[in-house]
């Protein structure tokens, strides 16, 4: 088993290397290359994931850490193997799907490198043994989220969105790395085993301060409050590339990171306290943003937010396995949610919901699939975010009478921040599939001669608002079959908890919370649908700039740290400019000053001379005498 999860690691990563050589113009070459890795990888993944569970190993010996060593292994246990084929089924399907929605890029096979080398750096994530090698995946992927958010370079809010990314989660993954050292140093073993046996040992203050540290960086790459900004802004890059951000890498890096080392996190509870405060804060805010957005992606986007929060939830209450069943039905759910939108937007050409309409009849796989992505946002039964969300609250229920793994009041925060959230999310998905599938239809004039924002280059000329082609509408059929389905996974202890190392764990759903959420649902549902009826075709939620710009967030960033930081560069550079670098300019400058002055007394007569001469030795006389 080994074997085959070095070959799971390593074919999208090999596929990485030979698409960066790869001529540009060879972009038949590149998606034969990148699809058959990916491919093979996830029927690999499959077969890992369905065979006995391995342990992780030191492997080889990478490289000495002062008194430590650094090795590369695997850990194949069950978390690893089934979070590995979610990521290695998102990555193929968008692979195949970008196919279609990138025809005619004219940069597609360093494109198609780039989602190859990031789904092996998740895979590295996932699948690794020691946390410096899980820490080079976690880094790889920043630096590809950068090279991805901004694939479109002739797009204006393209490179400010890939810059943003890269350095909001670069500031909690300077946290992380402190953190990985924190704990590595403590124990005196990286290796991951190791690190969550011996992490009871370590002195207390040190324990809080590793899992705070690591929990910066989870903020910051699963885009948590405070460090969330980045993600809606990341819309500006490929739909498909959202599709893998948001479902199965990067974003869902952060909550399996905790999930891998929960047993050294449940070892004091002021982290998983943190850990739920601000879970319970970015379900609120993503839901609250998500209804006052027109952007369809950002929609989506901030729904993100909202969804990673309940798995944040979920291991703050202490019901790891809930956070991994949710993350598990999210990657499909989310997936399906992103690649529909895209489809969208290759139909119309548009972005925004105000822009669309009357799209049912036009698009029938694309409604009928994105309504169940929607169906299971929300938690509507039977699909799987109803089972996984369920659980997720049932956790929290759980915490609060005292019988979780978490501090009750937390339980409390988390319950009733994630029932409001059922609310918002009903009426915000309810609002997105309305203003898209239903209401008058708008006719798009024309095609943009390069592309728009968020899909392929189209020839000009009349847009026909029809189903895109086979290739992007079989990735939303497959990814329906689990959207409805996954759920079921977790009805009985010895399918899905059993994979989880928990076989006693059945996610079932509970009544009480099951009938309370679904009336919260219904309560949504009513209200925009209510409004909708009333004005057909305009927006059935008022437009409440607090809602539009997210609280004014990214403004307070902006003030906050944004423009005194700018400010401070340029106090920076003009102080090099003036002072260090005129301190060289100066000297220079003197020195010629002084040799043209000196060249003055060279006049070529010899009494001149002899006259200096004296001087000086009757000033050296008088000197003397007086010294």
């Amino acid at each position: 088993m080994t074997t085959l999860g070095w070959l799971v690691l390593g074919l999208p990563f090999a596929a990485a290397v030979v698409g960066f050589l790869l001529p540009q113009t060879a972009t038949r070459s590149a998606q034969v290359l990148t699809v058959s890795a990916t491919g093979v990888a996830t029927v690999l993944s499959i077969i890992v994931a369905t065979g006995a569970p391995v342990a992780g190993k030191p492997g080889v010996t990478l490289a000495p850490f002062g008194t430590l060593t650094v090795h590369a292994g695997l850990r194949l246990d069950g978390l690893a193997t089934i979070v590995a084929v979610a990521v290695c089924v998102v990555a193929l399907l968008v692979q195949f799907y970008s196919i279609a929605y990138l025809a005619g890029d004219d940069a597609y096979p360093r494109y198609a490198a780039q989602v190859s080398l990031f789904t092996a750096a998740m895979l590295d994530v996932v699948l690794a043994a020691d946390l410096i090698q899980l820490l080079v995946g976690w880094e790889v992927m920043g630096i590809c989220s950068y090279l991805l958010i901004g694939h479109y370079r002739d797009l204006p809010e393209a490179r400010p969105a890939a810059v943003k990314a890269f350095l909001v989660t670069r500031v909690g993954d300077v946290g992380f790395l402190l953190g990985v050292l924190v704990l590595g140093v403590g124990i005196g073993s990286f290796d991951i085993g190791t690190v969550i046996a011996h992490a009871g040992s370590m002195p207390s203050g040190t324990l809080v301060t590793a899992c705070l540290l690591l929990l910066l960086g989870v903020a910051g790459k699963s885009a948590q409050f405070p460090l969330h900004t980045w993600l809606p802004d990341a819309m500006a890059g490929p739909t498909p590339i959202s599709a893998l951000i948001h479902a199965a890498t990067m974003v869902a890096a952060g909550i399996y990171v905790v999930a891998r080392l929960y047993p050294v996190f449940r070892l004091h509870t002021v982290a998983l306290a943190v850990l739920g405060v601000v879970a319970a804060i970015t379900m609120l805010l993503g839901a609250l943003a998500a209804l006052g957005q027109d952007d369809l992606k950002r929609v989506l986007a901030w729904s993100t937010v909202s969804q990673i929060a309940y798995m944040s939830g979920a291991l703050a209450v202490g019901a790891p396995v809930a956070a991994t069943f949710h993350l598990l039905t999210h990657a499909a759910f989310k997936a399906l949610l992103f690649l529909a939108a895209g489809c969208v937007l290759n139909a119309t050409g548009e972005v925004l919901m105000s822009s669309m309409g009357g799209l049912r009849r036009r698009l029938p796989i694309t409604f009928w699939t994105m309504t169940c992505g929607l169906a299971a946002l929300v938690g509507l039964p039977p699909t799987s975010g109803f089972f996984s969300k369920d659980a997720v609250l049932g956790g929290a229920w759980e915490a609060a009478r005292g019988h979780g793994g978490g501090p009750a009041w937390v339980g409390w925060l988390v319950g009733v921040a994630g029932l409001l959230t059922v609310g918002l999310t009903a009426a915000y998905a309810t609002r997105l599939w309305l203003r898209t599938f239903f209401g008058p239809a708008h006719e798009p004039a024309a095609a943009h001669e390069t592309g728009h924002a968020h899909g392929p280059g189209h020839v000009h000329g009349p847009w026909v608002v029809r189903e895109p082609c086979w290739i992007m509408t079989v990735p939303l059929i497959v990814l329906a079959v689990p959207t409805v389905l996954l759920g079921f996974a977790g009805l009985r202890s010895s399918w899905l908890p059993a994979r989880l190392d928990a076989p006693g764990v059945a996610v079932h759903p509970t009544l009480g919370i099951a009938l309370v959420s679904l009336a919260l649902s219904a309560g949504g549902i009513a209200w925009v649908v209510l409004a909708w009826r009333r004005a057909p075709g305009t927006d059935p939620v008022p437009a409440l700039p607090v809602l539009t710009r997210a609280f004014y967030l990214d403004d307070v960033q902006d003030a906050v740290i944004v423009r005194p930081y700018r400010l401070l560069a340029r106090i920076v550079s003009a102080a090099d400019a003036g002072l260090v670098d005129g301190a060289v300019e100066g000297s220079g400058a003197g020195a010629g000053m002084l040799s043209r002055r000196l060249s003055r007394l060279q006049t070529g007569n010899v009494q001149f001379y002899a006259t200096g001469v004296l001087a000086a030795a009757v000033l050296l006389a008088v000197a003397a005498v007086l010294l």
